[in-house]
């Protein structure tokens, strides 16, 4: 007999690193009917301090869409998660306001604080102590680059999702699967490290409390309580890393399983009982990312479809359009190159002229380069989706000798997970069986954490990771519909690349 789906209205928001996303999820006829009733363009924005994000445009954004849920559920609305990429963050000033927006983590501030950082704390010392991958845009390397800058040590922070939640009316906090991304949490103690704050002249007394998922932070308040739907709304972070909601969306319960979280970035792991912090998980440069109960994913960022949108902004700039469903057609038929690209390239992590900065490694390789020219796209589209599949299936390969696990299946999730060339091209260089699971993972564990809080006892303390799968299960059955139609979700820069921003998603970074 179909379990009737009775609970109340909530709101997952997504930020992404390229479009933002509010969605609704209400019991319609007995099931669940999870709803995008607002995306909204994203991106970083050059200024005169250098790469930052426009936070009060997403904040709008945000507001615009929770304001578009409050007219579709009279019913009320329950609770409000949000989750986002990780590392980068707010600073707050002695009155408890943002001192400025946000900077991106590609701005290049951090390149001089890792070499300095290094000298008060050896890497291998910090991935013992933390178990996070070693990455300049962790946001470690952003706050020592903080304190280079003179920016005072007692103002306080914030990571851009529970931002958002500490905006919308609740306490400051930082949601444990969030905050080891940082590169500042104790793997072991679950906690902030003094070890790695005192190394970076860090106040620990800056650093919010450490709260597990599904942690109830607050009543909404503000002009949207006066809102009928939001009188009685509670803000809970979920996974507030979007990865780990993405992983939390997963419906598989057999332990043979790898995952590839798939967007702007893409980050390549699986589920483990404990911290690996051993020489040979520290040479792969893997990170421990906390999971939800006791679970660690242990996983590593790779590049991702952020090669191809850059190529595909500099074709525009030259008068061509092209989107990704159109790039992954034209690119099938096509034979496998000659030679592939080193995906994790730190130039093919910046921005712009990013067909020329291909084209200067395939150089260096000894390699032809391909024809500057959007009439030639899909050959790029085929290298970097060729050189993606190879670089996932070596990075499974050393997850496997870490864990000591064979993974007979890997779910792809996220923007990427509607790539059928990725999905062929992966199977074949992995020898695995590749499962494309939802565009909007992130969402679907976003709720599953949410719906999993409202069901626990009142002082039982985090959710466990048992309930959220079930959850997980019922709503992946019903995925994420389109937008609602409920008026005009998308800004014009927005629409012109709608049909790719479907596909590509947006993670991290999704970090």
């Amino acid at each position: 007999m179909r379990e009737v789906f009775n609970k109340p209205a909530m709101v997952a928001v997504d930020l992404g690193a390229e479009s933002c996303r509010v969605s609704l999820l209400r019991a319609v006829g007995g099931e669940p009917r999870m709803t995008v009733v607002h995306r909204a363009a994203n991106g970083p924005v050059p200024t005169e301090r250098g790469l930052v994000w426009n936070f009060e445009r997403m904040f709008e954004d945000v507001l615009a869409g929770l304001t578009k849920c409050a007219a579709l559920a009279p019913e009320g609305i329950a609770s409000i998660g949000v989750d986002g990429w990780a590392v980068d963050y707010v600073r707050l000033g002695p009155d408890g306001a943002a001192t400025g927006d946000p900077f991106c983590y590609r701005d290049e501030r951090t390149v001089a604080a890792v070499d300095e950082l290094h000298q008060r704390i050896s890497p291998r010392k910090l991935y013992a102590r933390t178990g996070a991958q070693v990455l300049r845009i962790n946001t470690l390397y952003q706050l020592y680059a903080d304190h280079l800058s003179g920016v005072p040590a007692s103002y306080r922070w914030l990571n851009l999702p529970e931002y958002l939640l500490y905006r919308l009316g609740g306490r400051r906090v930082s949601e444990y699967t969030n905050s080891t991304h940082t590169a500042m949490l104790g793997v072991h103690s679950r906690d902030w490290c003094p070890e790695v704050f005192h190394a970076a002249q860090l106040s620990l007394e800056s650093a919010p409390p450490v709260v597990q998922p599904g942690t109830d932070v607050g009543q909404l308040s503000g002009p949207l309580k006066e809102l009928a739907a939001f009188r009685n709304t509670r803000l809970i972070a979920p996974a507030c890393h979007d990865t780990a909601s993405a992983i939390a969306g997963i419906p598989a319960v057999s332990e043979d399983w790898a995952f590839i979280s798939s967007g702007t970035w893409s980050l390549v792991g699986a589920v483990v009982d404990r911290p690996h912090t051993e020489d040979e998980s520290f040479a792969e440069n893997f990170t421990n990312q906390g999971g939800i109960g006791k679970a660690i994913y242990l996983l590593k960022n790779v590049n991702g479809m952020w090669m191809l949108r850059q190529c595909m902004d500099a074709w525009q700039q030259q008068g061509a359009e092209w989107n990704v469903v159109d790039l992954v057609s034209a690119s099938a038929p096509l034979p496998a190159p000659d030679h592939l690209l080193d995906v994790d390239d730190p130039d093919l992590l910046l921005r712009d002229s990013m067909p020329a900065r291909i084209n200067a490694q395939l150089r260096r390789k000894g390699a032809p380069g391909l024809v500057e020219d959007p009439a030639h796209a899909a050959q790029y589209a085929n290298l970097i989706f060729h050189s993606l599949a190879a670089r996932y299936a070596e990075v499974l390969r050393s997850l496997s000798s870490i864990t000591r696990k064979q993974f007979a299946k890997v779910f792809i999730v996220g923007g990427g997970a509607r790539n059928q060339q990725m999905k062929r091209l992966l199977e074949q260089a992995a020898g695995v069986e590749v499962i494309q699971g939802s565009a909007e993972s992130s969402t679907i564990g976003n709720f599953a954490i949410q719906l999993a809080a409202f069901d626990r006892k009142a002082d039982a303390g985090s959710v466990e990771g048992a309930a959220v799968a079930r959850w997980a299960s019922v709503l992946a059955q019903h995925d994420v519909t389109g937008d609602s139609g409920s008026g005009p979700t998308k800004s014009p820069s927005t629409l012109r690349h709608s049909d790719d921003r479907q596909t590509i998603g947006s993670d991290m970074a999704s970090a």
